[in-house]
């Protein structure tokens, strides 16, 4: 165990154009210019001192509301500022768990589904047990006033936001992200840990690695609760996360769904890609040269 620390967390709130889709752009609002925001990670009893600054060219004012925080708005009074204004405050992270982070101006909804949500982990005394991998993945929605794969720079939707009927459903802030540009790799015989969150801010995520039972699910991201185990698939509220954690045990392509699988068409999906030798007592392919050519997941 280790005692009490302080721990600095430096926000810049920074409005980007990036890739979305396949030649699809967008105006993002980020912490840290990513979406999700960067993976905060503290101890049960530290002090977080939380920086926000908003950057000049912002167009909009931000402020930050972290759920692991006992104090009003989570934070958002204290960090309500202005472009190129520089805001503050500090709390003590007294309860142990997985949970989210937001821009909570009003209207909040607008802020979330443009990008500006994260995680901040309290973890207990003692830390948590090793695994070889952890991944970061948060599940989100963008509301574009154009179709699903139209090309170019996509403007938002407030109507279609008010409505809750979003064009894309996002892992880790664009289309097919976790898929094609960046797919969480690991080998036969590691453990995963993957920190998985809704930022929404308006769907709930029945989240599912296709091919794999998870070992061990902290429900909610509560670390203080014995862990389920033997899981399919885990329902994540908005502003709510989880912890799965699974032993790998033969190679492939392990897909990462919403269990509401409409969603794959609209960008929700990624792959876990597993290297290794083959386990026929675990898993064995009677025709394997027919399944490479299957269209199947």
């Amino acid at each position: 165990m280790r005692a009490p620390q302080r721990v600095k967390v430096e926000l810049d709130t920074v409005e980007v154009t990036g890739n979305l889709a396949d030649g699809a752009t967008y105006r993002y609002w980020t912490f840290n210019s990513k979406v999700p925001g960067p993976f905060v990670r503290v101890r049960v009893g530290d002090t977080v001192e939380v920086h926000l600054k908003n950057d000049d060219n912002s167009a909009m004012m931000h402020n930050v509301d972290f759920h692991a925080v006992t104090g009003p708005g989570g934070g958002a009074k204290a960090t309500e500022a202005a472009a190129g204004e520089a805001r503050s405050f500090e709390f003590v992270a007294a309860n142990p768990g997985l949970y989210v982070y937001h821009c909570a101006v009003p209207m909040a909804a607008q802020h979330i589904s443009n990008g500006m949500y994260g995680m901040i982990l309290v973890e207990p005394e003692g830390g948590l047990p090793k695994v070889d991998h952890e991944f970061y993945v948060m599940q989100g929605e963008i509301y574009t006033e154009q179709k699903v794969g139209a090309k170019g720079e996509l403007t938002e939707s407030y109507d279609k936001l008010l409505d809750e009927k979003p064009e894309y459903f996002v892992f880790n802030g664009a289309a097919l992200a976790l898929a094609k540009d960046m797919p969480l790799k690991a080998k036969v015989g590691e453990t995963v840990r993957i920190f998985f969150g809704v930022g929404g801010p308006n769907k709930t995520s029945s989240f599912h690695v296709i091919g794999e039972v998870f070992d061990r699910y902290y429900n909610l991201g509560s670390l203080t609760t014995p862990p389920l185990r033997d899981v399919q698939t885990i329902t994540v509220p908005p502003g709510g996360a989880g912890v799965v954690e699974f032993k790998l045990q033969v190679p492939g392509k392990f897909m990462l769904v919403d269990h509401a699988l409409s969603r794959v068409e609209r960008g929700l999906a990624g792959v876990l890609d597993v290297s290794g030798p083959d386990d026929p007592n675990v898993y064995k392919d009677h025709d394997p040269a027919k399944s490479a050519h299957s269209m199947s997941h």
